[in-house]
């Protein structure tokens, strides 16, 4: 009765992992050889990991990654491309983000772009950050809808509240003066307390014209997100010889650029 009691307690006070284990150790004869302290702490692990578990999963579906299974492990490196790979293993460490710096992605359509960038996205979620993937052009129809209907503050937290926000098909477009000024708010927001991704087929030089040029809205997003960034150019080593990393990866040809 007591313990029964002991556990519907910790149920009640949202302790189900400590609940469940306390029940196992009752049930368990070689228990009763463990000291109290060790029990208790067994107790507390098994909570706090589960609460751990729960949170990173959470982090996960929130981030809606386009490759989810992409990990750092599973970068290939022997598939004719330039990759740097101690950029790639200290970037992997998070520390870019603990100073608030960026990394731009760039190279060809099928280069890995996006597999790479979902890497650091889920090295940043293991890490509890929070984290957010988005294609360019539905965060700037989002972002100008939301403008329109009256919602633009909320619409625009989206997507400076997250530390990590991996934009995907960054400038694939010119963008008019518009989505533009809806830009600038996101990066300028974001400046000096997150970090963001920018995964390109064009190299950084091509960004300004992309972004209208001759403008200081140009200027300002251009001067916000480079100062600082870390830069991985994907290039192949023999064009020649170049085999796209959705196949590699396995990946439809519908995704991954």
């Amino acid at each position: 009765m007591i313990n029964t009691s002991t556990k519907n307690k910790l149920i009640e006070m949202h302790l189900s992992a400590m609940a469940d284990a306390f029940v196992l150790q009752e049930g368990d004869p070689s228990m009763k050889e463990v000291t109290f302290e060790e029990r208790f702490g067994m107790l507390v692990d098994a909570e706090y990991t589960t609460r751990k578990n729960n949170r990173y999963k959470r982090l996960i579906k929130k981030a809606e990654l386009e490759q989810p299974d992409a990990s750092i492990a599973g970068i290939d490196y022997h598939s004719g491309r330039k990759l740097n790979r101690d950029l790639i293993n200290r970037l992997a460490t998070c520390d870019y983000i603990y100073d608030y710096r960026n990394i731009f992605i760039t190279g060809a359509t099928g280069s890995g772009k996006t597999y790479l960038a979902c890497a650091f996205g889920l090295a940043a979620c293991k890490r509890y950050y929070s984290t957010k993937f988005v294609r360019m052009p539905d965060m700037l129809l989002e972002l100008q809808s939301a403008r329109e209907d009256g919602t633009f503050v909320k619409v625009l937290s989206k997507y400076t509240k997250p530390v990590l926000l991996i934009i995907d098909e960054w400038l694939l477009i010119k963008l008019n003066d518009q989505e533009v000024r809806n830009l600038f708010e996101v990066i300028s927001k974001r400046r000096k307390h997150s970090s963001t991704i920018f995964c390109s087929q064009f190299l950084e030089e091509g960004w300004y014209d992309q972004l209208g040029g001759e403008g200081t809205l140009a200027d300002a997003i251009m001067d916000r997100i480079s100062y600082d960034s870390y830069k991985i150019n994907i290039v192949g080593i023999d064009p020649s010889k170049d085999i796209s990393m959705r196949e590699v990866y396995g990946l439809d040809p519908a995704e991954a650029q």
